[in-house]
């Protein structure tokens, strides 16, 4: 069954890691037929470089969709799912890697079972390098328990999931949600009925370093975090008891300062 991945680039991200990424995707025991790569607004001319450098070895694996400017990861990535040539598309972060069966594992997972809509994993969160794992986050893995999961907490790992485009689509696509475009498509997928699953192993080394716990915290996360509760609320995804219950675990987390933020993200959230 052929299949795209697909993963969006944008300025910042980083050439070296970005070729990591790419690389874990192209010697998986089960390849894509496409890889699909949304440029995000101009880049600098290393990741032009790599990008140039893929295009011209491989050819025709490679489908380059550019924005003319930074629309931002969900504007990014629904363009990316439209783009996609392939019902089943895998979704890849520009600085994590793959485990070399992945695909074999995920792809097959959806294969076997035609009732499922999408399928994530486990990942293992390094520094620096893939040798240096530091903790493993660990999602539930049923259908159940992940429905009953995404009331209070993301249920899957944006980087490993891999997905129906057809169920994706009528649940309305990715939409722009500032750092909560994943989940608040999950959200939907469940409202509109889909069913799901987590492997439990990791097939994803997620890189994560001091810029990881930045970005999850401060004022404007916090604003668009109850934003993306607000909305939950609305769509009748979570009651007004459970609004307010995330609101109060999640606040003091995102006021804390980085260092102490961490270790809440290592010792509570996390599995080593």
């Amino acid at each position: 069954m052929p299949f795209s991945v697909l993963m969006s680039i944008y300025y910042k991200d980083n050439p070296t890691h970005l070729e990591e990424a790419i690389n874990s995707i192209i010697v998986q025991t089960m390849p894509p037929a496409e890889i699909v790569l949304v440029i995000d607004g101009e880049v600098p001319h290393e990741l032009e470089n790599v990008i140039a450098s893929y295009e011209n070895n491989w050819g025709k694996l490679f489908k380059i969709v550019r924005l003319s400017t930074n629309k931002g990861l969900g504007n990014a990535l629904e363009v990316g799912v439209k783009a996609s040539s392939f019902d089943i598309v895998a979704r890849m972060d520009s600085d994590d890697v793959s485990i070399e069966s992945r695909f074999e594992k995920q792809v097959g997972c959806l294969l076997e079972h035609p009732d499922i809509d999408i399928v994530g994993s486990y990942i293992s969160e390094f520094e620096h390098d893939i040798n240096n794992v530091v903790s493993t986050r660990k999602v539930p893995t049923n259908d159940k328990e992940i429905k009953k999961f995404a009331k209070s907490r993301n249920p899957f790992n944006h980087m490993t999931v891999v997905f129906r485009k057809s169920s994706v689509l009528k649940s309305g696509n990715y939409k722009e949600m500032l750092w909560f475009e994943d989940y608040y498509l999950w959200a939907r997928m469940i409202a509109n009925g889909c069913k799901m699953l987590n492997i439990p192993e990791s097939l994803v080394y997620a890189r994560v370093d001091n810029g990881f716990i930045l970005r999850r915290g401060g004022k404007r996360y916090l604003l668009n975090e109850i934003k993306l509760q607000k909305r939950f609320l609305e769509m009748g995804f979570i009651d007004l008891k459970i609004y307010y219950k995330n609101i109060m675990v999640r606040a003091p987390v995102r006021v804390l300062p980085p260092p102490f933020r961490k270790f809440v993200y290592e010792f509570s959230l996390r599995s080593k």
